[in-house]
């Protein structure tokens, strides 16, 4: 164990004991962080990918009181610290999360790759811990840096050598439970991400002409893929290809495959990384609904709901229905009701929405104005969007998808089985 690491490890224990045995505002901010991101999947198959130290490292650098971090509070807390401690604690702000796969077992420690995006790390671990660790396992673990290529972890969650399937679904698991530092260590893919959302809600503006569309789920597939034809004749005309074809004739004129033409022709040129959307689909529960809604805005992406419908009308009849009360509540424990759909009807509708969730709630007292926020957080519903469903993912992340689908459906039929494109993060 060189000297860097083993000071290394000492400074990230002090610190964590520090935010551990903190009373007062520290202390409360992290009592507050940590209730509020386990609570986001304490109901969810990903809360294993959650353990209190993960929470515990995230809030280091994702923690605040007042203007400052927990590592700001710790260096103003140990002025004795050399210069050169107070350098190594002061690039761990570049720290984050990632799942990972072990590329290769190294003298002191493991070549990892961050499978969001496809970035390689020289990480230094104990040696009880890299007894434990073969190449090829999924490892979720927070990593921060000692060094310009060298970094250190702390909890390792270890998941096994994962198949396509399971693995899709670790990612997407992931991105529920740490949303906010998807693409840390990449930000030119998440500019080009949320590039991605601000440009499907313009394509769905200039093709539905409203962003609020309410159809029934038999005629929302018909939509959808003349929707979808659309942004493919955009793509193929941006890239200067003639749009009258099939991406099928296509390949055959280009003597490549129909997924070679997509790959180089539906990802901009001007993107920094192959980056492809996703295609959207109606999500198989809603297919048979009356109503279904779809909201687009160009932080929060799209949203399909079944309830939106009902919801709204009780709004504009203003009158309250035996349902209702059933209703609200179901609106509010449904996480694709977010926080920007119920202020959008506290802008439409203020007075009525307000006795709706008086009477719901049976909370008399309750006030649109100031208590809405503390509602939705009192209902997990973050109030800052994460990147949505419908962003653009790196090309890996999407072939990927595409071969768990693949794989899925082998399992389930002996059949031949037609390649269908994943959804984002939703294997």
């Amino acid at each position: 164990m060189d000297d860097i690491f083993a000071r290394a490890i000492a400074l990230k224990q002090n610190l964590i004991d520090f935010v551990l045995d903190a009373e007062g505002e520290l202390a409360t901010s992290l009592e507050s962080y940590s209730a509020a991101q386990l609570a986001q999947v304490a109901q969810s198959p990903a809360q294993n990918l959650m353990p209190y130290e993960m929470v515990t490292e995230s809030f280091l650098i994702g923690g605040k009181v007042g203007d400052k971090t927990p590592i700001d509070l710790f260096l103003d807390h140990e002025p004795d610290l050399t210069a050169s401690d107070r350098q190594l604690v002061k690039q761990w702000h570049r720290g984050f999360p990632g799942l990972f796969v072990v590329v290769q077992v190294l003298p002191q420690g493991l070549e990892l790759m961050n499978w969001l995006t496809a970035k390689h790390y020289e990480v230094q671990i104990s040696e009880a811990q890299l007894a434990r660790l073969t190449a090829g396992e999924i490892l979720l673990t927070f990593l921060t840096p000692i060094l310009d290529r060298r970094w250190i972890c702390s909890k390792i969650v270890g998941l096994g050598k994962l198949g396509k399937p399971k693995l899709a679904v670790a990612i997407g698991n992931f991105k529920q439970c740490y949303g906010q530092y998807l693409y840390s260590d990449a930000p030119e893919l998440l500019t080009e991400a949320w590039r991605s959302v601000e440009q499907y809600h313009q394509d769905f503006m200039d093709f539905f002409k409203t962003d609020e569309v309410t159809l029934p789920g038999y005629q929302w597939a018909k939509q959808l893929t003349l929707f979808q034809e659309m942004l493919t004749q955009r793509r193929l005309e941006a890239a200067g290809i003639d749009s009258s074809k099939t991406l099928s004739q296509l390949a055959e004129e280009a003597g490549i495959s129909p997924k070679e033409v997509a790959e180089e022709t539906l990802v901009p040129e001007q993107a920094p990384v192959k980056m492809i959307n996703p295609t959207v689909e109606l999500p198989n529960s809603l297919k048979k609904a009356d109503h279904v809604t779809a909201l687009t805005h160009p932080r929060w992406g799209q949203t399909f709901l079944s309830t939106y419908w009902e919801l709204k009308s009780t709004l504009e009849a203003q009158h309250l229905e035996p349902t209702t009360d059933a209703l609200v509540l179901q609106c509010l424990r449904d996480p694709q009701v977010n926080a920007y759909i119920w202020h959008r009807l506290a802008e439409q509708y203020p007075i009525f929405l307000e006795q709706v969730l008086q009477s719901s709630l049976k909370r008399s007292s309750f006030n649109l104005k100031t208590d809405l926020d503390s509602l939705l957080r009192e209902f997990n519903k973050p109030l800052e969007p994460t990147l949505p469903e419908i962003a653009s993912v790196p090309l890996h992340l999407h072939e990927l998808f595409q071969d768990a689908l693949l794989e899925v459906g082998k399992d389930k039929s002996k059949s031949k089985v037609k390649r269908k494109s994943a959804t984002g993060f939703q294997p």
